[in-house]
């Protein structure tokens, strides 16, 4: 029996209609920035493009801080996913002025649209003015331009950061503790990385140090086993494990070695969770 041409024609079109319906893009492209904090925003001069900074953080701390930079077409709003940036923080005293430590983006190609760097404050902002200035070259356009871009510095409760003047050769060394940064019963990560002062407005990171930690709780007067030593794996980042045992307040006793002899003993950091 012969079909008629309704018949037949029906469900393709039926069909048809499901298939655009399932094709067209019901699921919007997700914004990158979704939980996370603007930090501060700026138009970068010369490169006609707009720069924001984001953290997952609330505030920006003495210590290591993870920034993801936005970047922008400042006359369409198109977002731009290929350029170089170059960081470039600085402290105004007043009398004197002095960088920090940073880590620029490690490719020109942004990940997830955003392209991810690191600064590490060395102090807060009441001891002066904090910025961080960006020389943008805009790939699209072939533009390159610089913003400089106030920020405010607090202490955390806890510090990670503390330095010292080694023993050995009287250099100026900076050690930030990244993590833990959610401790848990048990074995945690353990990431710190050092960084040497070399002038006031250079801080390259450091590869040549030994470095060891012993775990104490203080008020319970044990320690923990089963920790391993931070080793060096780059860019002067330095990883190993740290056991916690219980809740609590612990103490991170950290030793440092330059080839076979002291570089420092006295420092520490302090983990409650």
């Amino acid at each position: 029996m012969k079909k008629s041409l309704v018949a037949i024609l029906l469900p393709l079109s039926i069909g048809m209609l499901l298939l655009n319906a399932c094709t067209k893009d019901s699921s919007p492209e997700m914004d990158p920035t979704i939980g996370l904090v603007k930090i501060s925003e700026g138009y970068v001069l010369g490169a006609a493009t707009k720069a924001e900074i984001y953290s997952k953080q609330n505030a920006i701390y003495t210590g290591y801080n993870k920034f993801y930079v936005a970047l922008y077409d400042s006359a369409s709003g198109a977002r731009l996913e290929d350029a170089h940036i170059k960081l470039s923080p600085l402290m105004d005293m007043g009398t004197m002025k002095h960088a920090s430590p940073f880590e620029n983006p490690s490719s020109n190609l942004a990940v997830n649209k955003l392209f991810p760097c690191n600064v590490i404050f060395i102090m807060s902002s009441m001891g002066g003015s904090w910025t961080v200035s960006m020389t943008i070259h805009n790939h699209k356009n072939n533009k390159e331009g610089s913003v400089t871009m106030p920020v405010k510095v607090i202490d955390p409760i806890k510090s990670r950061i503390h330095s010292f003047t080694s023993a050995k050769d009287g250099g100026k060394y900076f050690v930030t503790l990244i993590d833990p940064s959610s401790p848990i019963v048990g074995i945690n990560d353990m990431e710190i990385a050092i960084y040497k002062k070399t002038s006031m407005m250079s801080f390259p990171a450091d590869s040549s140090l030994t470095v060891s930690n012993t775990p104490e709780m203080p008020t319970m007067g044990h320690g923990s086993p089963n920790n391993i030593n931070p080793t060096h794996i780059g860019n002067g980042h330095y990883k190993g494990k740290v056991n916690f045992t219980m809740t609590g307040l612990w103490k991170l006793n950290m030793d440092y070695l330059s080839g076979t002899a002291v570089a420092d003993t006295t420092q520490f950091f302090e983990v409650q969770f």
